[in-house]
């Protein structure tokens, strides 16, 4: 699967976010190294704290299939489920995936321009808590 086409499923994947606090859409796909591709969007709550990202939804939706074998994760998002620009994961979801990708896991992003590009996961979170340190 090419990086265009993860970032065309986590963009369908954004179109179902539940965000009627922030107005802001993200959709996240996570493609395993089998190929199966897990989506997710954010869904938000009345109380904060509930809210869980796209990325979160993606991963925990591929772990309770049994899937723990990751190779890139594509992100977008942006107010009104329009995307602005690169859409990087937050502190909570760059933990959560710390604990079952590589270093060199690809994290596609879209600039301001709309063109894909992919940074490796241990440029967003350098020396990362896990269970493998």
């Amino acid at each position: 699967m090419t990086h265009e086409e993860l970032m065309k499923a986590a963009e369908n994947a954004m179109q179902l976010a539940y965000a009627p606090y922030s107005n802001f859409k993200v959709g996240a796909a996570l493609l395993c190294g089998d190929g199966t591709v897990f989506t997710g969007c954010n869904v938000e709550n009345a109380s904060y704290g509930v809210t869980n990202c796209a990325e979160r939804t993606a991963l925990f939706k591929a772990v309770s299939e049994g899937h723990t074998d990751f190779v890139a994760i594509a992100i977008v998002g942006g107010p009104d489920g329009v995307s602005a620009g690169p859409c990087y994961p937050c502190g909570t979801c760059r933990q959560a995936l710390a604990e079952f990708v590589k270093p060199d896991f690809e994290v596609c992003l879209k600039d301001d321009a709309g063109t894909v590009f992919v940074c490796k996961f241990n440029e967003l979170l350098p020396n990362s808590f896990n269970l493998h340190n």
